[in-house]
Parts: structure tokens; C-alpha cells; sequence
């Protein structure tokens, strides 16, 4: 009897228990979702402490370094203009992830009001938004952030609109598929019984519900974002010289790739763990939000 006295408040609290620390547990539970949280977690630190750990100024030349091998003194080798590989790969990490970044902010911001109100009004509404969401999907969507970006004129700033605008539409339509299923619950029709104006029941009842599924896009869009950023630069249309980005040192280090192939390597190898730490972590988000796992 004192054993079952002192395991059911035990029992009890693991039930009780909030979700943000049971989704917490499963996360950390697996490894490759936190092994993506590390490198993204280096990658951050590393962009912003940018200055103090650079050894050399990143846009500096010297005609006697052109295109030297990695060495002790510099780690990384030098580029076609004598400028330390290392300090540039470093400081391209600041442009990828803020492009990444901010972008996703973009679609977050217009997508997922914009699916709120198709979802939730139907309709007229809803027919409207999803043809319109309809017809942006229709084109690929880096060949859309390629135009708009070609549009507004190339820069950082440019790219990181045009790349918003591109994902707008998956947001859009995650948001309204999510708010259809979500509308029907008890709790939104309790909501709506109690005289709760649709405003307040869709950004107090229903946005908090979806979430989840949205930080899980997000995180998964950030990935496909820097990989557009890349793109870009590596077209001219984003990052301008002699602004270091990964995706221009590339187009740099291609007319060179049988004398110096250090130039193409490091940058990208740096998109190539970035990106895929963030889908380790975004598919270990998936799991761990997900309230049928145990």
C-alpha cells in the first residue's frame, strides 16, 4: 500500500505534465534532431561573433596570396583575389541565415493571416485567396524568386523579399488546411457559442492549435530559403561583391575548380550542413509536436 501511495503522485505528475516539456524530452530523445540543433546552434554563434573570430578581414586582398593552398596560416586557402577563404565561408554564414531567416519571417507574415481568414470566412474569401495561392504555386519556386528578384533589382535585401514572396503560398495553403480542421473542434464551436467575434476566435482559439505545424514549416522552409539565397548570389541577384556570401564565393570558385577546388569546397560544405542540419531538426519537430507520439 505505501508503494502504490508513492508511485500514483508520481504517475500523476508525468500526466500532468505540460506538452512544451513532453515534446521537449522527445526531441532530445532523438539524436539527429540534436545534432542538426548543434551545428545550426555553431552556425548562429559563429555568424554573430563574426568579427571577433575572423583572422583576417574578409573583403582584404593580396595579389601575393592568389589562390594558395590551405596552410596554417590560412586554414581554408586563399580565393582568385588573395582574400582568406575562412573569414569569407564565416561571414557568408551572417547573409544565408539572416536571408533564411527573414524570409520565413516574410511568409509567416503574409501567408499565415492570409490563410486564417480563407480557412476560417470560406466563401467568396476563400475561393479568391486559394486561386491566387493556386496560380503562385503553379510556378516553381525558385524560378519565381529568380523573377522577382530580377524584377526588383539585385541586392541581399531584394532576395530575401523575393524570397518571401515565393513561400508565401506554402504557408497560405498550410494555414488554411490546418484552420479547416481545427474550426470543427468542440472547443472553436464552445468559442463561437459564448458570442466570441471571429477575429478573437481564430487568433485566440484556432492560430495557438496550428502552430506546431507551422514551426515545423518554418523551420524546414528556412532551409530551402538559404539554398534560394545561394541561388541567387551564385546568379549575381543577390549578395553583391566583395560582400561575402556562399552562394557568389561558388560562382567565383568555378572557373577554377581543377587549380583551386578549396574555393568551391568550404562554402559548400557549409550550405550543405546547414541546410541539413535544419532538416534533421525540422523532421525531429515534427515528431516530438506530434501529440500522438509517446
Amino acid at each position: 500500500m505505501t508503494d502504490a501511495a508513492l508511485s500514483g503522485p508520481l504517475v500523476q505528475t508525468d500526466e500532468l505534465d505540460s506538452p512544451a516539456r513532453r515534446a521537449r524530452r522527445r526531441l532530445f530523445k532523438r539524436k539527429a534532431a540534436v545534432a542538426g540543433l548543434v551545428v545550426l546552434v555553431i552556425s548562429i554563434l559563429l555568424a554573430l561573433l563574426a568579427p571577433l573570430l575572423v583572422p583576417y578581414d574578409p573583403i582584404a586582398t593580396s595579389w601575393s596570396l592568389v589562390r594558395k593552398p590551405p596552410t596554417m596560416a590560412h586554414w581554408f586557402g586563399t580565393d582568385e583575389l588573395g582574400r582568406d577563404i575562412l573569414s569569407r565561408v564565416i561571414y557568408g554564414a551572417r547573409a544565408s541565415l539572416l536571408a533564411g531567416l527573414i524570409s520565413v519571417a516574410i511568409a509567416l507574415g503574409i501567408g499565415v493571416p492570409l490563410g486564417l481568414l480563407a480557412g476560417y470566412r470560406g466563401g467568396f474569401v476563400d475561393a479568391l485567396i486559394s486561386r491566387i495561392t493556386d496560380a503562385m504555386l503553379a510556378c516553381p519556386f525558385l524560378i519565381l524568386a529568380i523573377a522577382l528578384a530580377a524584377f526588383l533589382g539585385p541586392s541581399l535585401g531584394n532576395a530575401m523579399i523575393a524570397i518571401g514572396i515565393s513561400a508565401t503560398p506554402i504557408f497560405v495553403r498550410l494555414t488554411r488546411g490546418q484552420v479547416l480542421s481545427v474550426k470543427a473542434e468542440d472547443y472553436v464551436e464552445a468559442a463561437r457559442a459564448l458570442g466570441n467575434p471571429g477575429w478573437r476566435i481564430a487568433v485566440s482559439h484556432i492560430l495557438p492549435n496550428i502552430l506546431p505545424a507551422l514551426l515545423v514549416q518554418a523551420t524546414l522552409s528556412i532551409a530551402a530559403a538559404i539554398i534560394a539565397e545561394a541561388a541567387l548570389s551564385f546568379l549575381g541577384l543577390g549578395q553583391q561583391p566583395p560582400a561575402p556570401s556562399w552562394g557568389s564565393m561558388l560562382n567565383a570558385a568555378q572557373r577554377f575548380l581543377t587549380q583551386a577546388p578549396w574555393m568551391a569546397i568550404w562554402p559548400g560544405l557549409a550550405i550543405f550542413l546547414v541546410v541539413l542540419s535544419l532538416n534533421l531538426l525540422g523532421d525531429g519537430l515534427r515528431d516530438a509536436l506530434d501529440p500522438r507520439q509517446r
